[in-house]
């Protein structure tokens, strides 16, 4: 069989190296994907660093990815039942074998905490086969959800990359309103996209508090009113400034994407008497934070609501998205910096340090 060359992340805390893996033969209804663009997230870093559970190490890292179809095997289908053909532009949603039987699916309607979901990038390894995306190509394996990118520039698509899809979702669980106010706190991938879509839902004012300051004047550009830097203010003048913003109240909706537990708190304690804290940066464990649930909680009536990853529908409506030239301006304000396999450490340490708003692994 033909080989492949990928990016493989060994074990935590070890550099990662460049393999010469097989190419995989296709099992009936399956496809392989000539990668063009990987995103490097922050959800990389984490797997880095070991700081999630099930990952079967060694992994190809990569969940969201876009690419040509090079190969198919039987038929492989979008949501509407139309074929795919062999080059035809396409991404994927990287979550896989969701069952649709269980209790989660069927009784919660929550589908993202599916005890069958797998993840290409994360919770697939090299055994597996080519599951992620650092790499020349890409397994689709029978039942992978692909979606079509016609009409839909791939670049486009990667400046949301997994940000957009997890912000639409934050967005959707905030039921924003219009003419409301909203602060989202963190000004990484997933707080842009947050800053971007409540706009595009009709908030009428948008704050973001988060660092650095380059991304910053990002947030201002897809849609922030106003914005405040961590680093030029403490916790007091940041609660000052955001009740001024607010007349004294608080925001209608606080949507916390910066990972660290202490932002949980200052949601709520910014958020206006019976208004809602959507939590979606909390995707690993950085620890406690301390609240009075009388006074933060229970006094204030707040609601709070926490969101786990996204499903397809998240994935369908951000390719969707992608066609209406509001929300293409807005991403248009993400720069990118585009790195080859034997540089995806380099990515990583960029993606870190916030060096990097947007990475992207090219083979």
């Amino acid at each position: 069989m033909p080989s492949v060359r990928a990016a493989v992340m060994s074990a935590p805390h070890k550099p990662v190296e460049v393999r010469e893996l097989s190419e995989p033969e296709l099992e009936m209804n399956s496809a392989l994907m000539k990668v063009t663009s990987s995103e490097v997230c922050g959800t990389d870093v984490h797997l880095l660093h070991g700081q999630l559970a099930g990952v079967p190490y060694p992994i190809i890292p990569g969940h969201v990815s876009v690419g040509v179809l090079e190969k198919i095997r039987g038929n492989v289908c979008d949501v509407s039942g139309r074929a795919f053909a062999e080059g035809d532009s396409v991404t994927f949603l990287d979550v896989h074998r969701t069952c649709h039987a269980c209790w989660h699916c069927l009784v919660a309607k929550a589908s993202t905490r599916c005890p069958s979901r797998k993840v290409y990038g994360i919770t697939y390894g090299v055994e597996d086969g080519l599951t992620g995306g650092w790499a020349e190509k890409l397994y689709l394996m029978n039942g992978t959800h692909v979606i079509s990118l016609d009409g839909v520039d791939p670049i486009g698509f990667m400046a949301g990359g997994c940000g957009l899809p997890t912000a639409l979702h934050a967005v959707d669980r905030s039921n924003i309103q219009i003419g409301e106010s909203v602060l989202v706190l963190g000004a990484g991938p997933v707080g842009l996209a947050a800053v971007a879509l409540a706009h595009l839902r009709g908030a009428a004012k948008v704050l973001c508090i988060g660092a650095p300051a380059h991304r910053l004047k990002i947030a201002e550009m897809m849609g922030a009113s106003r914005s405040l830097c961590i680093d030029d203010a403490t916790v007091e003048d940041r609660t000052a400034w955001v009740m001024q913003q607010t007349d004294g109240r608080g925001v209608d909706v606080s949507i916390e994407a910066t990972g660290a537990p202490v932002a949980v708190k200052q949601a709520m304690n910014w958020t206006r008497d019976a208004g809602r804290v959507t939590v979606v940066g909390q995707y690993t464990d950085a620890g406690k934070v301390d609240i009075n649930p009388h006074t933060e909680l229970n006094r204030k009536h707040l609601d709070i609501r926490g969101v786990w990853g996204s499903d397809y529908s998240h994935f369908y409506r951000s390719v969707q998205l992608l066609k209406d030239e509001r929300m293409r301006t807005a991403l248009s304000a993400i720069a990118f910096e585009r790195y080859n396999l034997e540089q995806a450490n380099e990515a990583l340490a960029d993606v870190e340090s916030g060096k990097s708003v947007k990475a992207l692994i090219v083979a």
